[in-house]
């Protein structure tokens, strides 16, 4: 049995209905990356992150994010303490292993920016002094979709920082039936037992990283990026950074479907998730309605995919 199998399964004792969601979420933590939720409020993103949490034995902290939330309590400050004579760090938020940003574009720029660093370099600065985040180290943000009142665009570097975007939707009927009948009697979070211990989960991601990828796959994906650049539909296409993403989701991708070898399907798979984001539409196709996702549509499709001798 493959050992992400086990996870998936504890999962889906919270989220009903969403197993793709649940399976690219492990997807992005196994690769070392960051999720971003774009959905309305309800649908059960706190839960999923919590859910995680949980089941890899990761600490965890939440944030509501809010105008008047200040980057102090996201990286932490210094204050004086006079029995030392001294000014100590006091912790902010960043400091565990899963961080779950709620609503990040409700709060201002200047606060999403104290994030940056963290989702970069794990690491952060205060008052010139840098500290080391826990390992592993995640965040897991929620944002409202465009145009919800209180709410704001977040800027292209905030964007390109988290590995994917995903969107849970509303649970289909069957689906709502299952969860109204599970919250009858408890909350299914209270269900949720660990699976991995840190150290497990620090080993998988080091096997995701091992990953073989042939020269072929590595053409398919610099292919996908320089086609979606030059699309007339595309101001700014998949840069370096997201090239990069791409192929640590295809790696991912391959790991939890038991593979030690990615496939030109893994790339596919994983495509608008890792580059829905990191699209930045021209006017004329704003003023159409176009939307990424239908636009990495068609660069698939006229992407040439490697032929039959890519495999091992």
């Amino acid at each position: 049995m493959n050992q992400t199998d086990g996870i998936i399964r504890e999962i889906k004792k919270a989220i009903t209905g969403k197993d793709e969601v649940i399976a690219k979420v492990l997807m992005a933590i196994l690769s070392e990356g960051h999720v971003l939720m774009e959905d309305v409020p309800g649908v059960g993103k706190t839960t999923l992150a919590v859910a995680f949490a949980k089941t890899l034995g990761l600490a965890h902290r939440r944030v509501q994010f809010t105008p008047d939330t200040l980057p102090s309590d996201i990286v932490g400050f210094s204050i004086y303490d006079k029995a030392r004579n001294t000014f100590c760090y006091q912790e902010g938020a960043v400091m565990t292993n899963l961080l779950l940003a709620d609503e990040i574009n409700r709060t201002s720029s200047r606060t999403q920016a104290a994030l940056l660093e963290a989702m970069e370099e794990m690491q952060i600065t205060v008052d010139h002094v840098t500290y080391a985040l826990p390992r592993p180290f995640v965040v897991l943000a929620t944002q409202n979709p465009a145009g919800s009142a209180g709410t704001q665009l977040l800027p292209a570097s905030q964007l390109d920082r988290f590995l994917i975007c995903i969107s849970m939707g509303y649970p289909d009927r069957n689906s709502l039936v299952e969860i109204l009948k599970e919250r009858r009697i408890e909350n299914p979070l209270s269900g949720i037992q660990q699976q991995i211990a840190q150290e497990e989960l620090l080993n998988m991601q080091g096997q995701v990283r091992e990953v073989h990828v042939e020269d072929s796959i590595y053409e398919y994906i610099a292919r996908l990026a320089e086609n979606s650049g030059n699309d007339p539909r595309v101001t700014m296409g998949l840069s370096p950074r997201g090239a990069l993403a791409l192929c640590r989701m295809a790696k991912a991708a391959a790991f939890t479907d038991g593979r030690k070898y990615v496939t030109p399907e893994d790339v596919k798979r994983v495509f608008a998730d890792v580059c829905g984001h990191r699209l930045i539409l021209s006017d004329r196709a704003k003023l159409a309605a176009e939307r990424p996702q239908e636009i990495l549509t068609d660069i698939l499709k006229a992407t040439k995919m490697p032929g039959i001798g890519w495999k091992r």
